[in-house]
């Protein structure tokens, strides 16, 4: 499918993942996550023409954050062992060691793409390699994904995420050593795919992003709540690229003024039909809604939640799929709160600091996700 709305390289380079489920049980709104716990879900039945493919890492990996920070995305190249075109229809994340994974997304790497994805993994050593952001593979698509209080859903049985033969997949884990004292331990998780051979119509995985621009509280202090200060502490803990994601969020939907409440208005550039839709942010996030042309006749809301809980990313699909075509506006909009900082038990051991974009656990996204098709 042809690209949903404009967005900068850096900005499909450095997203994070939202979520991929049903409602699950978690803390109230805003004051931390509780851990994500051990459950998987029990599948649900396959329907006609359908199969399950369980993949697990290829060995256990034990997460070793760099530049000093808590955060470690790694990479591990997958193969499903597919000599004909699926499409895949569903799937279910299942983390081994739920102590440490923050989240997970799957890149579909193509046959003309699984070289270099295997020289960036023969390159670093040990298991996997590094790889904020996104999987590290030009071209390599968004295909299934998960973060805390996700269930496998099923949407339209007629759409799919095509994987054609010699395809592999890219599974990016950020693991997270807030709460880990000492080793952090291994970690091998894996996906169970649901497939069909069948020809379906196929799925696209759009995002919707804004920027964050969050001062500390009158009641903290520190070196890093002056701005500068905090943007080159990102780029440390996380690379150059992370630097550009804030620059690009910037050139891309203008300045913002410092607070808790940002927004961005993204033009549409092919028509398409939006399916589902998920919201993501951290540990600060409160709310976070996204508009389909907002302040006109036609206005209507995509994603709505009010009051955002970490423990509780689900993916609601909408009840009929909206169309949305060439000229229109969608506008993600996300409110945090710093004052969080003091209640969250994740955070409360951090220094206090000014907040922008960044793939840290203490720092924070707006994102919208979007499981769409083309028209």
């Amino acid at each position: 499918m042809k690209r949903l709305i404009r967005t900068a390289s850096a900005l499909a380079a450095t997203v994070l993942l939202a979520a991929c489920g049903a409602t699950a049980t978690g803390p109230p709104p805003g004051v931390g996550h509780s851990g994500h716990g051990a459950h998987t879900p029990e599948a649900s039945p396959l329907r006609d023409g359908e199969r399950f493919v369980t993949l697990t890492m290829p060995e256990a990996y034990s997460p070793a954050p760099p530049n000093g920070g808590t955060d470690d995305y790694r990479c591990f190249l997958i193969d499903p062992g597919l000599e004909k075109q699926v499409f895949l229809t569903g799937a279910q994340f299942q983390p081994q060691n739920t102590d440490l994974v923050h989240h997970a997304i799957f890149y579909r790497v193509g046959p003309e793409q699984v070289a270099e994805a295997e020289r960036l993994d023969e390159s670093a050593p040990g298991e996997g390699y590094t790889c904020f952001g996104d999987g590290g593979v030009d071209e390599a698509s968004w295909v299934a994904h998960w973060a805390p209080g996700t269930e496998e859903v099923l949407l339209d049985p007629s759409h799919g995420y095509a994987m054609p033969p010699g395809s592999r997949l890219v599974m990016q884990v950020h693991y997270n050593t807030l709460d880990v004292e000492g080793k952090p331990g291994t970690d091998r998780s894996g996906i169970r795919l649901r497939v069909t051979d069948r020809e379906l119509q196929p799925f696209d995985t759009v995002l919707f992003a804004a920027p964050i621009e969050l001062p500390c509280t009158p009641e903290e202090s520190g070196p890093l709540c002056d701005r500068a200060a905090a943007v080159k502490d990102l780029g440390r803990r996380f690379g150059e690229s992370s630097l550009g994601q804030v620059e690009a969020l910037t050139r891309q939907c203008g300045p913002s003024k410092p607070g808790p409440t940002q927004h961005c208005d993204l033009p549409v550039e092919w028509p398409a039909e939006i399916h589902a839709m998920a919201g993501h942010m951290h540990l600060l996030g409160r709310a976070i809604k996204v508009e389909l042309n907002p302040g006109t006749p036609e206005a209507r809301t995509l994603l709505d939640v009010p009051a955002y809980n970490f423990d509780d990313q689900a993916l609601q699909p909408l009840p009929e799929p909206v169309a949305v075509e060439r000229g229109d506006v969608v506008r993600v909009t996300c409110t945090h709160d710093a004052g969080l900082r003091a209640k969250v038990p994740q955070l409360q051991k951090l220094d206090p600091r000014y907040v922008v974009w960044g793939d840290g656990t203490a720092d924070e996204m707006c994102l919208g996700i979007a499981i769409a098709s083309a028209t």
